[in-house]
């Protein structure tokens, strides 16, 4: 059995937890908050379910003392890097990290990846929502002067997005300097980003969400290569769900002495699955 621990217990620790739970070939080590002690934990695998900023720093603790970390980090233009510091740690220490495990970036990464396979040139359109951005609620919720906030992002078509942010405000914040802030952070610069006031942001929520993929493109020198990839989700169980999976992967790669850090285009999808090779390969191709 693969020892799993979490660490955080928002929605994405407790969708993870119900995950360990349903695992056939895993038992659930522990939960942890964020100011319990790193050396306190004993795992095989540790699933980061903490805001994204905070996740190379609890990595890098972890990954030198040998623990495999999962992580959904989710800043995209920042996985290279975090990839690159966490692999350093990893190969010294042996262990693993799978950086940015979620659905996007993560398991959407790896449709685009097979679609760019099969038509290598060509144009992929990544179109999310509408739904709840985990991600960049929590960083709008980390703005002072913000007591809650909902992130909701609306697809305008071609990749093209809309952030349409709900927020409640702390007694006697500003809100145009709140709003000033929210649209200076990088995770809302470069998107058209609308700020709502709202009495109550719990009244709103809902953690729905869902994505469009679509890839066109050529296959060979044969044009008008379609393909259309689809989801309606509950966020965190997804998120939950495929840290879970990773967990998996990393355990398996670290007992192989594939030592590293690893993004999920780099795994093995048997990785990802309970089973022995021959069940797997008899039921899926």
């Amino acid at each position: 059995m693969i020892r799993v621990a979490i660490l955080g217990y928002g929605n994405i620790g407790r969708a993870a937890e119900q995950a360990i739970l349903s695992a056939p070939d895993m038992t659930l080590a522990g939960i942890y908050h964020h100011d319990s002690c790193l050396e306190c934990i004993d795992s095989d695998v540790v699933l980061l379910c903490t805001p994204t900023r905070e996740v190379q720093k609890f990595a890098t603790v972890l990954a030198a003392r040998g623990i495999c970390t999962v992580d959904s980090f989710d800043i995209h233009g920042q996985i290279w890097e975090l990839r690159s510091a966490l692999d350093a740690v990893c190969q010294v220490h042996k262990s693993v990290s799978i950086v940015s495990a979620g659905w996007d970036p993560g398991s959407d990464s790896m449709v685009r990846a097979l679609l760019t396979a099969l038509a290598p040139k060509g144009i992929t359109y990544t179109n999310f929502g509408p739904g709840r951005s985990m991600g960049h609620s929590v960083a709008a919720k980390a703005i002072k002067g913000v007591k809650n906030a909902l992130s909701m992002t609306i697809p305008l078509g071609t990749g093209v997005h809309r952030r349409m942010v709900y927020i409640e405000l702390e007694e006697g914040a500003d809100f145009k300097t709140v709003e000033a802030a929210i649209l200076a952070d990088d995770y809302f610069a470069h998107d058209e980003t609308h700020v709502i006031a709202v009495e109550s942001v719990e009244a709103l929520n809902n953690v729905a969400h869902g994505v469009n993929l679509v890839r066109s493109g050529v296959s060979g020198e044969t044009h008008n290569q379609r393909f259309e990839f689809n989801m309606t989700i509950n966020n965190p169980a997804l998120t939950g769900q495929v840290m879970v999976s990773c967990a998996r992967a990393a355990f398996r790669l670290k007992t192989r002495g594939g030592f590293g850090a690893k993004t999920m285009i780099e795994l093995a999808p048997i990785d990802l699955l309970p089973g022995s090779t021959e069940q797997l390969v008899k039921a899926l191709v």
